[in-house]
């Protein structure tokens, strides 16, 4: 036995292992009782030699079953087998050769590569790490011909079938017949196997009657040949069939599997502290098949043997104790067997009378994160076994239901906590024997939680990248973030640089892509978030460009495209140099799809061509590729002909025919030249034409004035000319309109606006492309009798109206006016001749705002308003109108007044105005028309203020708030010299009573306290002179309320009747806070005195 435990080493090594085999069990015991332990059972591990045996070589037929029978000898524990040749090799296992559970080889049919004299079986002993070997067998595979040949001479035989049959039915080589049983214990492996003959080599499946196989818990092995099944339970009994099946047919094996079970604990009987007199239960629970059989032992005694106890009953699995006395502790045993093992459990029943004890610690703080649920510990002690009660904060007693539970142990459990459950938490033990109680502490914390996830990057090499991760949390707490790159460490790595909310990674490299995760811990909770981290860069350029399919005008171009770097290639640009006309310069040719690496490339003639590839992905475009071999494709004739041809005149009489001309990767060969050609349309006349190289323009003179002529341009080489060119149309010279338009008529509309008309010239004179028409219109003069002479300042007006035009309007005119107007026609090369002049007039308008309004002479009750006329009457004036009304502080219009003044009137004196009050004029000048804008000014009757206010308040006035302060001053002067001569009179009768009959409560104020004479009226009842204010802070009046006071700005000091100034001690602050509990009682010279402490 170790020292100090019961702990049993067995030192073998003197003698054989075998002398200490056998059963061994612990029994423990002290004066409350003896305990027992399980059966121990020791073995010796066993590794015996294989038995000697004579084997005998195997000859068998091709496409036959064999079994090569291994045969062990038993070992302790059984040892593990594997087949292998001479040279320690395993033998190769497949569909067709496979190892059976009890270690046999089975072949479903031979071939002849099976044939070999080395087929050893090892058994290997893993507790004496041996190793034992059977004796090799030999297997012959004899082809048909062969067998027959043999068998013929055997047996004499002459005769055989022409084809014998090479192919086999399946069949069952293990387990044999139609069907089998299996036994496995419940939660043990159930191991079902089943290995078919045949040729071809059968495929095996497995099914359940009646049910589904529990494919959570299934496996198949072996090829199928094993179903093996974990964890068995009672549900897993059945018949199960396994199916072997070839082309020739099928065969079904039925197993018939049984569940038993060794005895399992139900409720295993649990340790009892009981106080005297109580009754106490062992209850010892167990299932198996078959059903175990159940035994009670006290003290490791059969109860039965025990001595007998009239406070024990046993009812089955079941022990009841009453009325259980001090002493009578012990220790019972359960034992439950069946023929396939055992239980054993221990109970220790403690008779105990303890008080109650917490063993929690107390003023424990528990913490936790709300919604999360909260457990209060109340671990106790006491027999008997203490009942818990719960108060929260000393008086809220808790009792169990939502959201409280109160567990068996004691345990306050809030299911979901909030921040109303922190707080001060009261447990009480208590039982017959006493009471004890202990307090926690819960404090409910908010969540940490992130509001702000990284998200996913794609950020291009070389670059930043930034993830944020904003995070809330109890400040309380205090957290810690914590960053991981796929679940690890971040590098260490300067470019990682991590800040309180966020991860920034500096000039990113392909490395450091992959998946970042931001943890935010605290001592309570914890909340992550994970963003990807995505290097993007440029395409690698493409390689090894290579030209096939070549023709004269085509190529077929591929490629090897480069490294897309995490974004997909999105398109192929090929570009090639013209090394013959424009060697160094790159022109892009197509593009493909980035999913192509080849590309069909149309060719023109006589270029030196050499390609190059460049990819796009979503960052840009890689570096081109290195460029292919030159392709050169021979001269032909020009395949274009020059664009953009046109033929327009610039002077009368010419036609300038111009072209954009071919490039020389156009020109297709060498000698490019251009054939124009050109003739009068709708003349019948032949083409003209000239041959020119190396100009873009031909001049045609002699042409008649803007005529259409039909225009070509070819181009040809010395290979032959272009495909024929279109025919385009264009125009000879134009030259000034000769005729102006007539019919001209004006419609005036209202005073400011007029329409006016024309006829269109005829086409023949307008001697060019019609632009349109401009119309000049000008204002003479007025048409009131002040304005007859001429408007010198007056301009031209000109509105340009496009195209054929024969109408427009005229808008923004003056009112009242006499206008001019005439029209030209418009080309390309300028304006015709005028039209005659044509004169209209505007009628009478609105007038315009008069020029002024002044206010002059202001008094208390009038003012005088002058004003001047319109700048632009617009027509005959025919008067004014006033409106005035009245305007208070709050922008609000009085009643409105209107006043009517005839034209030659510019002034007006208003009387009966009221004083002191701002008024808002609005004058208005009109002609027959109506009224035109106004003109607006405001003005008050109060002389001294430039600008009055539109309310006086006389309280809010700086004179009135200055002679109040005057007369206040006056009077606290006339009262200070009062007072002075009423002390030099001598002392009051109050004083010699005070004397003589002092109240020692009262005590004379001191000359250092500040205080101006002794003491007040006490008829009055007024305050001592330089006392405190009573402790409810208030100085109480009497019957009059009347106070200075009352009548200044400030409320800092208060005059009692006599003069005295008693505000020094009770501020202004004071009166306002306690003025509201002013008491009607004289206040108490206690109180008083009291107020200095």
């Amino acid at each position: 036995m170790k020292p100090g435990s019961g702990t049993l080493v067995i030192d073998i090594s003197g003698e054989k292992a075998e002398a200490y085999e056998g059963t061994y069990q612990c029994t423990a015991h002290n004066d409350h009782g003896t305990a027992v332990s399980n059966n121990i059972v020791i073995r010796q591990s066993r590794s015996p030699l294989w038995s000697k045996e004579r084997i005998e070589a195997i000859t068998v037929q091709l496409g036959i079953s064999l079994v090569l029978q291994c045969r062990p000898p038993a070992g302790l524990p059984p040892p593990v087998i594997f087949w292998m040749d001479n040279n320690f090799q395993k033998l190769p296992l497949d569909k067709r050769v496979s190892q059976a559970l009890n270690g046999d080889l089975y072949f479903s049919n031979v071939l002849a590569e099976d044939t070999r004299n080395d087929y050893i079986c090892y058994a290997r002993f893993p507790h004496t790490q041996t190793i034992q070997q059977k004796q090799p067998i030999s297997v012959t595979v004899q082809e048909i011909d062969t067998m027959n040949e043999t068998v013929a001479a055997l047996y004499n035989i002459t005769t055989f079938s022409a084809n014998p049959a090479r192919e086999q039915r399946p069949g069952f080589l293990t387990p044999l017949g139609a069907t089998s049983t299996k036994m496995v214990l419940r939660g043990e492996t159930l191991e079902l196997e089943c290995i078919a003959e045949g040729l071809p080599t059968p495929d095996m499946s497995w099914q359940k009657d009646g049910g589904e196989l529990p494919t959570s818990r299934v496996s198949f092995l072996n090829y199928k040949k094993t179903l093996k099944i974990s964890d068995v339970g009672e549900a897993d009994a059945g018949d199960y069939t396994c199916t072997a099946t070839n082309r020739l047919g099928t065969v079904d094996h039925v197993i018939k599997v049984t569940v038993k079970a060794a005895p399992f604990w139900i409720s295993a009987p649990r340790n009892l502290i009981l106080a005297p007199n109580e009754t106490g239960i062992l209850t010892c629970r167990v299932s198996g098949d078959p059903k175990p059989e159940i035994r009670w032992f006290v003290n490791g005694i059969l109860l039965e043997n025990a001595p007998e106890d009239h406070t024990r009953k046993v009812d089955d699995d079941t022990v009841i104790l009453s009325n259980v006395q001090s002493g009578s502790s012990a220790v019972y045993q359960c034992n439950a067997s069946n023929e396939f093992g055992y239980l054993m459990a221990n109970a220790f029943v403690n008779v105990l009378a303890e008080p109650p004890r917490v063993l929690t610690p107390p003023n424990q703080v528990y913490q936790v994160i709300t919604n999360s649920p909260a457990l209060l510990d109340c671990a106790t002690f006491g027999s008997p076994i203490p009942s818990i009660t719960w108060f929260k904060d000393g008086k809220i007693s808790i009792k169990s239901g939502d959201p409280y539970v109160i567990h068996e142990n004691g345990t306050l459990e809030i299911n979901v906590a909030q921040s109303q459950n922190s707080g001060k938490y009261t447990c009480i033990a208590t039982n017959n024997l006493g009471i004890k109680e202990n307090h926690v502490y819960l404090e409910v914390k908010e969540p940490t939680r992130i509001l702000k996830q990284p998200e996913y990057k794609v950020v291009q090499r070389g670059m930043s990248a930034v993830f944020e991760c904003k995070v809330k949390h109890d400040p309380s707490l205090v957290p810690t973030m914590t960053w991981l790159k796929n679940n690890g460490e971040l590098p260490d790595d300067e470019r990682f640089e991590v800040d309180t909310d966020s991860l920034v990674i500096k000039d990113v490299m392909d490395e450091d892509e992959g998946t970042y995760t931001c943890i935010m811990n605290t001592s309570l909770d914890q909340d992550s978030a994970t963003a990807m981290l995505t290097v993007v860069e440029k395409p690698d350029p493409a390689t090894d460009l290579e030209l096939t399919d070549q023709t004269e005008r085509s190529v077929r171009l591929t490629w090897i495209p480069g490294d897309e770097h995490n974004s997909p290639t999105q398109k192929f640009l090929i570009q090639y140099e013209d090394l013959l006309h424009q060697p160094g310069v790159w022109v892009n040719m197509t593009e493909v799809p980035g999913t192509s690496t080849t590309a069909h490339l149309n060719l023109s003639p006589f270029v030196y061509y050499s390609f190059r590839v460049l990819a796009k992905n979503q960052v840009g475009y890689s570096q081109p590729s290195q460029a292919s071999h030159q392709y050169r494709t021979n001269p032909a004739a020009p395949d274009d002909n020059p664009s953009d041809v046109q033929g327009e005149g610039t002077e009368p009489g010419n036609l300038v025919i111009s072209w954009k001309p071919l490039t020389g990767f156009q020109s297709n060969g060498p000698g490019l030249e251009y054939k124009v050609l050109w003739r009068q349309k709708d003349v019948d006349e032949e083409w003209s034409s000239t041959t020119v190289a190396n100009v873009t323009q031909v001049v045609v003179t002699g042409t008649p004035i803007f005529v259409p002529y039909e225009i070509k341009v070819q181009s040809l080489n010395d290979y032959g000319n272009g495909p024929e060119a279109e025919v385009i149309i264009g125009y000879s010279g134009e030259d000034l309109p000769t005729s102006a338009p007539d019919g001209v008529l004006v419609m005036v509309h209202n005073s400011t606006l007029a329409e006016v008309h024309w006829e269109p010239v005829s086409s023949h004179s307008i001697r060019g492309k019609l632009k349109g028409y401009k119309v000049y219109y000008r204002r003479e003069r007025g048409l009131h009798k002040t304005e007859e002479e001429a408007d010198q300042e007056s301009q031209d007006q000109v509105l340009t109206f496009s195209g054929n035009s024969t109408e427009g309007s005229l808008p923004g005119l003056q009112p009242y006016s006499l206008y001019n107007l005439f029209i030209r026609v418009l080309n390309n090369k300028g304006e015709g001749p005028p039209s005659p002049d044509k004169q209209f007039e505007t009628p009478e308008g609105v007038p315009g705002p008069p020029s002024f309004l002044n206010v002059l002479n202001p008094s208390l009750d009038s003012l005088t308003l002058e004003w001047g006329p319109p700048l632009n009457n617009n027509g005959r004036l025919i008067g004014y109108t006033l409106t005035y009304q009245p305007v208070n502080n709050t922008v609000e219009m009085g009643t409105v007044k209107m006043m009517e003044f005839p034209v030659n009137e510019t002034t007006v004196t208003l009387d009966n105005l009221n004083s002191s009050v701002l008024y808002k004029f609005d004058l208005s000048a009109k002609t027959i028309k109506g009224a035109g804008a106004n003109t607006t000014k405001e003005a008050s009757t109060v002389m001294e203020t430039t600008v009055p206010s539109r309310h006086v308040d006389i309280a809010t006035q700086g004179w009135f708030i200055g002679l109040m302060c005057a007369i206040a001053l006056l009077i606290l002067v006339l009262l200070i010299v009062c007072f002075i001569k009423r002390n030099k009179g001598g002392k009051y009768p109050v004083k010699e009573k005070e004397e003589a009959h002092q109240d020692p409560e009262i005590q004379p104020m001191k000359e250092d306290d500040g205080t101006f004479g002794e003491y007040s009226d006490t008829e009055d009842h007024k305050p001592l002179k330089g006392s405190r204010t009573p402790s409810n802070g208030t100085v109480r009046r009497d019957e009059s309320d009347d106070s200075l006071v009352d009548y200044g700005e400030g409320g800092d000091g208060q005059f009692n009747e006599d003069g005295s100034f008693i505000g020094q001690y009770s501020g202004k602050k004071e009166k306002d806070t306690h003025e509201g509990n002013e008491s009607s009682e004289a206040p108490s010279p206690v109180n008083a005195m009291n107020s200095f402490v």
